[in-house]
């Protein structure tokens, strides 16, 4: 009977080590933390970068920053290093979204899209009958926001993410991120009457 070689022991990750590494100049320990990263790096890109910005350059892009930002991570208890990470990745989107130009995106609404805009106006949250409209509807939308609240209601709404969860991330306190959210909901809507051309506090009737 042919006997089998044992499989390797998995070797568990140790942030602290691998950091340490890093600090170092090991290439091996910067790949090993890219591989840890990558997953919350790429889901995050992906909700936030701006349409005109290739994912994987953004990705790039936010690996750069974290190996020159490095040297300024510390460690504090109750703040992981993945917290300081995703704040690394956000502010590399919002700076990706101010360097967007607007564009004007009317021309772009379908018949489908432009009905389930409209619907915003008359209920704030309308019932998704047609997922695929609302989805192009969110992010013409969102396009038509300033970077801060692109991201602030992506991660409050489409990621269903607490208030607590986004003050870590953010480095908000949970009363300023409020007020924000609401002012973001009105430029929304006002962005919606703009993209319908509907007078100011009108709706479709």
């Amino acid at each position: 009977m042919a006997q089998t070689c044992p499989a390797e022991p998995e070797v568990s990750f140790d942030l602290g080590e691998c950091l340490a590494g890093v600090r170092r100049g090991e290439p091996r320990e910067a790949e090993a933390l890219v591989r840890h990263c990558q997953p919350m790096v790429a889901r995050l890109v992906a909700a936030h970068r701006p349409r005109s910005v290739a994912h994987e350059d953004l990705v790039q892009e936010v690996f750069l920053a974290l190996f020159a930002r490095l040297d300024r991570y510390r460690p504090r208890d109750g703040i992981p290093f993945e917290h300081w990470l995703a704040r690394v990745t956000l502010n590399v989107c919002r700076d990706a979204l101010r360097q967007e130009r607007r564009r004007p995106v009317s021309a772009a609404l379908s018949p489908e899209t432009a009905a389930w805009v409209s619907s915003l106006l008359a209920d704030p949250a309308p019932r998704v009958d047609d997922a695929l409209a609302a989805r192009a509807a969110v992010e013409v939308l969102l396009a038509e926001l300033p970077a801060e609240d692109r991201v602030l209601l992506s991660l409050l709404s489409l990621e269903e993410r607490s208030l607590e969860e986004v003050s870590a991330l953010t480095g908000r306190s949970r009363t300023v991120l409020k007020v924000r959210a609401f002012r973001a909901r009105r430029r929304l809507q006002d962005a919606a009457r703009r993209l319908l051309s509907f007078p100011e506090g009108r709706s479709d009737e």
